[in-house]
């Protein structure tokens, strides 16, 4: 997610404003911007009119990358808890290892095959690559010099301590002796490099140690070399007991314990260094799902498979010998650019086992109980509060329990027909899948739209697909070629003699895990044309038979692009006549040229355009007669933001939609998604007023600048700050229902 300059020439010179760019990234400095800047300057009297010029747009993988890198500037702020602040720093080591498993990788790929293609920002793979590799070398050193001179003294100041050898006392040298004797050494297999024992084929971010061995040994080989795998069952970081390291939480690296005993593992030979390294490798699935007859077959093959791609990263300690990197990256086919040397374990992910420390609440974020709607505190029957009134809910600050308590009641309830459900990540133990199990055995027609491919989870999703079989519901997985990534349930009841539907729609996944971490929208509606709307859709997904009209629902592929792109085209004309136009969106990524074409054009009309885009964002804004009028926010905080949002202002009649897309082409184009309207006036100025509170926040907000830097927001004067996320946690801690 890096940002990129102004791109003059694809193929030929950088602008001056990209160097400048990406040294300010380097930089280990935030830059801010008051928050009482103009929001919207006055247009320019130059205009740009080919829309289609590729300086008016941004690379989608160096923005992304720039999303990981707001991510680890929030480990430098200390409004954080110290070990939210860790959490940050690893969310951006994780992020990283996705971007290069798989975004780096189809830029590789794109190279490797000659099918380099350039997107409308008119860059080409390899360009990419070496600007990706720049920002990702110096942030990384950022990274770790955030970690080494920053966290961990900050942490040991709360008894909190990563014992490094050098400081190793004689008893904790002893204990670690016995541990490495008994827990660690009777299951390493290290392997000594000859030709009988060709370089080992090592599995995808696995923690590996290379070693240079002097002496010959039983059978008189002296290849030099060894290869040490780390089997992935073993902890990488050792609690030490009180009574050998002393009070407070003390804690000593894996890789240390095998550097210091690794002679104990090449008995008679002298060891004379031994470094670990990590290898990151492609991990999307080659999966043509046009030339598979079973699909939950075929991925499982693949998902052994992933295991092994072709290498993109190696990640080496910094101590390493450059004779030793050079002859690792020579065995994975990487260059030197490839070649990533850090200051500290090469698997920062890791550390992620002790952010939750029970003996220091006060390092975290304190614990908070999402509301739940008065309206539902007392009922005992849920289907008759939703017969009456729209229920929408904010996760996490609202509960995701009323939800999951929907379909527990409809499992239970003998006037409960069928249920059907769409599933894209839920994990296969969750309480979703529990009440679908439940309603299956209790004899409702259960029908669950499984996407397999969700990346990542597809391996859970096979076990749900299973166990959900095993229960007697009846499993799709999808449509051929269109990933199923719409959020929505159906419960058909019977009541008073006809059959009543019932749905919720979301923007998240029916994860109850993800809902406390995620910001997410539910509706709960008995809305029949909305209703009937869903269930016309999951015929489209379980059935065969030609696109059916919809009343309120917009849906990809068919017509939610088009009935998103006639929205702004509907502002743009009130624009042109003069009339006030205003369009407010929020979503994750942004990257789909004929949206950003369209929000251009309504930008030189005069429609303000208010966008806020967690992550991926190709359009630029502040453009001289272009995009004048568009401004750009990427909030970070305590919750990851995921709510797809989109606001017309429509002559005076606002209209609201929720979404589980974002504006890229594969949500609109390659995927099935739902849009659907809030409708009531209080609901829909109850979103408008949150939306708000997302543009006023001036404490972890960053604005997009021009030339793709984003720079964050900050009070000025007298100004108060405004934390969007927690003024959301307080107001929505005491239940407010919402009805239409």
């Amino acid at each position: 997610m890096s940002t990129e300059g102004i791109i003059e020439s694809a193929a030929e010179h950088e602008p001056q404003a990209l160097t400048q760019e990406i040294t300010a990234l380097v930089e280990p400095t935030i830059e801010v911007v008051p928050a009482h800047e103009p929001h919207h300057p006055v247009a320019p009297a130059i205009v740009i009119p080919n829309l289609d010029d590729s300086s008016l747009y941004i690379h989608r993988e160096l923005s992304q990358l720039q999303f990981n890198i707001r991510v680890l500037e929030q480990a430098l702020d200390e409004s954080y808890p110290l070990l939210e602040r860790l959490k940050f720093l690893l969310i951006f080591s994780s992020n990283l290892d996705e971007f290069f498993e798989i975004r780096v990788a189809g830029l590789k790929k794109q190279i490797t095959f000659a099918r380099e293609q350039a997107g409308a920002d008119g860059l080409q793979p390899h360009q990419a690559l070496a600007r990706i590799s720049e920002l990702v070398h110096g942030h990384v050193d950022r990274q770790y010099a955030i970690l080494n001179d920053i966290l961990l003294p900050e942490l040991e100041k709360h008894q909190v301590r990563f014992i490094r050898r050098r400081n190793w006392t004689a008893k904790l040298k002893a204990w670690v002796r016995r541990y490495f004797r008994d827990e660690i050494a009777p299951i390493i297999t290290p392997i000594g490099l000859d030709p009988t024992h060709p370089f080992p084929l090592l599995v995808n971010k696995s923690l590996n140690f290379i070693v240079e061995l002097e002496g010959i040994d039983a059978f008189g080989r002296d290849s030099g070399l060894a290869i040490i795998p780390a089997p992935r069952l073993l902890p990488r970081i050792i609690k030490v007991p009180e009574d050998v390291g002393g009070p407070g939480d003390n804690y000593v690296f894996l890789s240390s314990m095998i550097h210091a005993h690794a002679d104990d593992l090449f008995q008679g030979m002298k060891v004379k260094g031994c470094y670990q390294f990590r290898l990151t490798r492609n991990a999307d699935l080659a999966l043509d799902s046009e030339d598979v007859e079973d699909l939950a077959r075929a991925l499982r093959g693949e998902l052994f498979s992933r295991r092994y791609g072709d290498a993109v990263r190696l990640e080496v300690a910094d101590t390493c010998p450059k004779h030793l990197s050079d002859y690792l990256l020579k065995q994975f086919n990487l260059s030197e650019t490839e070649l990533y040397q850090v200051n500290g374990p090469v698997n920062l992910t890791r550390l992620f086992s002790i952010t939750g420390l029970d003996s220091h609440p006060e390092l975290q974020y304190a614990p908070f109980t999402p509301a739940i709607p008065k309206l539902l505190q007392n009922s005992e029957n849920i289907f008759n509060v939703i017969s009456k009134q729209d229920i929408l809910l904010l996760h996490p600050f609202e509960s995701f329990t009323p939800v999951v308590d929907l379909l527990r009641q409809a499992a239970k309830d003998p006037h409960v027909l069928a249920v059907r459900q769409t599933l894209y990540r839920s994990g296969a133990n969750s309480e979703i899948v529990d009440a679908l199990v439940d309603a299956a055995r209790n004899g409702k027609e259960v029908t669950a739209v499984i996407e397999l491919r969700a990346r990542f989870d597809e391996e859970s999703n096979l076990q749900l697909a299973s166990r959900l079989q095993a229960a007697g519901a009846v499993v799709i997985y999808g449509v051929v070629g269109f990933k199923t990534h719409a959020k929505m349930m159906l419960i058909l009841r019977r009541e008073a003699g006809e059959i009543v539907r019932y749905a919720h729609l979301g923007t998240g996944n029916y994860h109850a895990g993800n809902a406390r971490l995620y910001t997410d929208y539910s509706l709960l509606t008995s809305d029949d044309a909305l209703c009937e709307d869903v269930g016309k859709l999951f015929s489209q997904l379980i059935g065969m038979g030609k696109t059916l009209r919809m009343k309120k629902l917009l849906h990809a592929p068919f017509t939610l692009k088009k009935g998103m792109l006639d929205m702004i085209a509907r502002e743009t004309q009130f624009a042109a006549e003069g009339k006030p136009a205003h369009i407010i969106a929020k979503f994750n990524s942004l990257t789909d040229p004929k949206i950003i074409r369209a929000l251009y054009k309504a930008s030189q009309t005069g429609v303000k355009i208010d966008l806020v885009v967690r992550g991926m964002c190709c359009l630029r804004p502040g453009v001289a007669g272009v995009s004048h009028n568009i401004q750009v926010r990427s909030i970070i905080g305590r919750f990851l933001e995921h709510t797809r949002v989109f606001y017309f202002l429509n002559g005076g009649d606002e209209q609201m939609f929720l979404s589980s897309a974002d504006w890229m082409e594969r949500n609109l184009d390659k995927r099935v998604e739902t849009c659907f309207p809030v409708e009531g006036k209080k609901l829909i100025l109850r979103v408008k007023k949150e939306l708000e509170g997302y543009l006023t926040d001036n404490t972890h907000s960053w604005l997009l600048q021009p030339d793709g830097r984003y720079v964050r927001s900050t009070p000025t004067g007298n100004q108060n700050a405004r934390n969007v996320q927690a003024a959301l946690l307080e107001k929505l801690s005491n239940p407010v229902l919402s009805v239409r």
